[in-house]
């Protein structure tokens, strides 16, 4: 049977890495407020479990992207499909990745797609080309790298 997965990117600011990347993928952020409101409500957690950004509230350490295809729970505002949570943590990314997200844009959209990213605030690392086929390294706001293929 397939496991259910979600990939997990430590990082330091959550709502900021999301925003990049579901502009990057297309994805949409997830909306947590309504599980927020529903657990202030029950006293569950407290006003100082959760941060405030355009009018709604937002776990300060996780944010998620989905993709606006997929099923989502309407109480929780989880993707229940492709999906990628960005967590908060306290150290710095040290090294290079050892797993990456490659975007398949195709050698004629390449050239426009890196140009669209380094607006998003992507950063060029390198252009590779190989006899087995051609990409650019990119890293995202917080230095992970990414390919664009």
């Amino acid at each position: 049977m397939a496991l259910h997965w979600k990939l997990v990117i430590d990082c330091a600011d959550p709502l900021r890495l999301a925003g990049f990347w579901a502009q990057a993928l297309g994805y949409e952020v997830e909306d947590h407020s309504e599980l927020i409101e529903r657990l202030l409500g029950a006293g569950t957690i407290v006003e100082a479990d959760v941060v405030e950004t355009d009018g709604r509230r937002h776990w300060p350490t996780l944010a998620a992207v989905r993709h606006p295809e997929d099923p989502m729970d309407a109480v929780s505002g989880m993707g229940l499909g492709r999906r990628v949570l960005f967590q908060g943590v306290p150290e710095p990314k040290q090294g290079k990745n050892r797993l990456h997200i490659d975007l398949h844009v195709g050698a004629e959209a390449r050239e426009a797609e890196v140009k669209r990213l380094e607006g998003l605030g992507a950063t060029v690392l390198q252009v590779v080309d190989q006899p087995g086929g051609s990409h650019v390294t990119m890293a995202d706001p917080e230095g992970n790298e990414f390919d664009v293929q």
